[in-house]
């Protein structure tokens, strides 16, 4: 990706976590970027082309700030399981950033059928990430029973995210009902295999 189409999607993303989805004005966005709106337009040729590559922005950014594991947590799964979903509760800027700005694309697909696809994509992908991980916690776990875990592991961070951003739960508090509610997924995948 080019550094300029990259500065574009590093301000949508900006804007989107100040303003909302809603609040997106392509001259602001080009003022945050420091481009012309007609060079927004070349890369991604209407407002949903942007939406739709700031949400793959977001999802990519986020893969590398929660790869920034542990030394030696790939070797065991439980841990790397762990530490991916609590990173994605950290407070940084770019966390901040990119959790506000993937909560109001979220909330803006109730309304919006194009951008309900591309989240229902990214989604499915997360869920299957997460997915496979409990699987390798679990290898003798069942596939659905792995992604009904994933479902609810994810489903319960993006509400923590929300409240944690919204003021209305501590980071530590939010950070110790994850480890929790991860130790509770694993437990049962455990406790099904062995009954």
């Amino acid at each position: 990706m080019s550094d300029r189409r990259t500065e574009i999607l590093r301000a949508a993303t900006r804007v989107i976590s100040r303003r909302g989805v809603r609040g997106l004005r392509v001259a602001e966005l080009a003022a945050e970027a420091g481009v012309s709106a007609s060079l927004i337009y070349y890369h991604f040729t209407d407002r949903a082309g942007i939406l739709r590559e700031t949400l793959e922005f977001i999802g990519e950014r986020a893969d590398r700030y929660t790869a920034e594991r542990s030394p030696g947590s790939a070797d065991d799964p439980r841990t790397e399981l762990t530490q991916m979903l609590l990173l994605e509760l950290q407070d940084t800027a770019e966390v901040r950033e990119n959790s506000t700005a993937w909560g109001e694309l979220r909330a803006s697909a109730v309304f919006d059928p194009d951008l309900r696809e591309d989240l229902a994509r990214a989604t499915h992908t997360w869920v299957h990430e997460i997915a496979y991980l409990l699987g390798r916690a679990h290898p003798s776990g069942t596939a659905p029973a792995h992604a009904a875990s994933a479902e609810r592991l994810t489903a319960l961070l993006e509400g923590l995210s929300v409240r944690w951003l919204s003021g209305s739960l501590p980071l530590d508090h939010a950070r110790r009902l994850l480890g929790e509610a991860i130790e509770a997924e694993l437990l049962d995948l455990g406790r099904a295999h062995a009954g």
